[in-house]
């Protein structure tokens, strides 16, 4: 059976569903058909509809800005109509935006992974339509990662940010249609209507690689699905001075810094057998990222490969590396400091990306008590596991997918 979109089954349908009403549509690059056109081409060359305003979640309505970087405001040169930032100024649609539209469209791929931030540009999004009485129409698409694993603590209310607004887990196996509509009943204050226009032919057991459609990267450093299996644990190295990788060609694939031995830490990593339960393996790596942080120096570390994608564990792999690089360089590490002028609190960023500060505690503690990786993360893996049953019925009346 054919895979198809929402988008794929609204252009079969010849936009039926949208006729003659005035559309604004959220939306960047990685939102394509099966014939790799564009949500934005379709849309403004549909016959039957009008393209009144554009819209663009971080990096861009083009997909090109760097990540965190503000994004203005615009007029888009090849349909005149104004293309508005959603992250720059303000994280969420005014009146103004959103004034003179029939329905707000939004077609955004997602990874599945709370830190991404696309999701909680759209719960924005459906809070201002709310409150302004406009319909939204969410065409869905497939959680890459699948729809089956949950894992990773529940964000804390007080470390609510765009890396994570509401009490999700790292990994919470919904589609971006489940997701919003799940956000959209239980903490959208003034709830929006919504239809989801679902993915034909997706099964929650079916990754990216089983789905048969073109990978189109949603962002700058996700342009590679192997990328997008590590990101849910190597984003954590966000809020370390350690680097990601950014700037190079494997980022969230390696890390490092200019004052880590390659040979040393591996032989460590891989004398504990760090990762021989997680489907993990570990090459010393050396690299030099042209931008981001360490950018132009020499860095040494490590390249992390999946061997055993049924085993793979990512959270635990990557924390595991965050831990052992911790107890072996305690001078030279370091948890980014908190933002002191951030109108999202003095946090930590580790913090704000693991959904509270217990976490990050407890490693520290747990390092000066002489503690290896694996004593420190066993700590967790009972709250995570029931983190992750208590989602799992949460998210049941909002399930879209078999």
């Amino acid at each position: 059976m054919t895979m198809l979109t929402g988008l794929d089954r609204l252009v079969r349908d010849e936009f039926a569903p949208l006729a003659g009403r005035r559309v604004g549509l959220l939306t960047n690059p990685s939102a394509v058909d099966r014939t790799l056109r564009s949500a934005y081409r379709r849309f403004a060359e549909a016959p039957n509809i009008t393209l009144a305003a554009l819209f663009g979640p971080e990096h861009g309505f083009a997909g090109m800005v760097a990540d965190g970087a503000p994004v203005e405001d615009a007029v888009d040169p090849r349909t005149g109509v104004p293309l508005y930032s959603l992250y720059g100024t303000t994280m969420r649609p005014t009146a103004e935006m959103l004034r003179g539209l029939d329905v707000l469209v939004i077609d955004l791929q997602d990874i599945g992974v709370r830190y991404y931030t696309y999701v909680w540009t759209v719960t924005h999004a459906l809070e201002a339509a709310g409150e302004h009485g406009i319909p939204v129409v969410i065409l869905d698409r497939p959680n890459p990662l699948g729809g089956v694993t949950v894992a990773g603590p529940l964000l804390e209310k007080s470390h609510s940010s765009l890396v994570g607004r509401f009490p999700v887990p790292i990994r919470h196996g919904l589609t971006l249609g489940e997701l919003a509509t799940m956000a959209n009943a239980l903490w959208n204050p003034t709830p929006a209507e919504i239809e989801v226009i679902k993915c034909e032919g997706w099964r929650r057991a079916m990754p990216w690689e089983d789905t048969g459609l073109p990978w189109v990267p949603p962002s700058p450093a996700m342009a590679h699905l192997e990328t997008l299996w590590h990101y849910p644990g190597a984003c954590l190295i966000e809020g370390t001075n350690l680097s990601e990788g950014r700037g190079t060609a494997l980022p969230f694939q390696i890390t490092g810094a200019p004052w880590i031995d390659a040979e040393v830490l591996t032989d460590r990593l891989i004398a504990e057998g760090w990762g021989e339960g997680f489907g993990a393996g570990f090459r010393p790596h050396t690299f030099r990222p042209h931008d981001s942080k360490w950018a132009g120096q020499v860095c040494q570390g490590v390249q992390v490969h999946i061997c055993d994608r049924a085993r793979w564990r990512s959270l635990e792999t990557w924390l595991g590396v965050i831990i052992t690089i911790r107890a072996l360089y305690p001078d030279h590490f370091e948890w980014l400091p908190p933002y002191t002028a951030d109108a999202e609190g003095a946090l930590y960023h580790f913090d704000r990306l693991i959904g509270g500060a217990w976490m990050r505690k407890e490693i520290e503690a747990g390092i000066h008590r002489g503690q290896g990786a694996a004593t420190i993360l066993g700590r967790f893996a009972a709250e995570w596991l029931d983190d992750a049953h208590a989602f799992e019925l949460q998210r049941q009346p909002y399930l879209l997918y078999e």
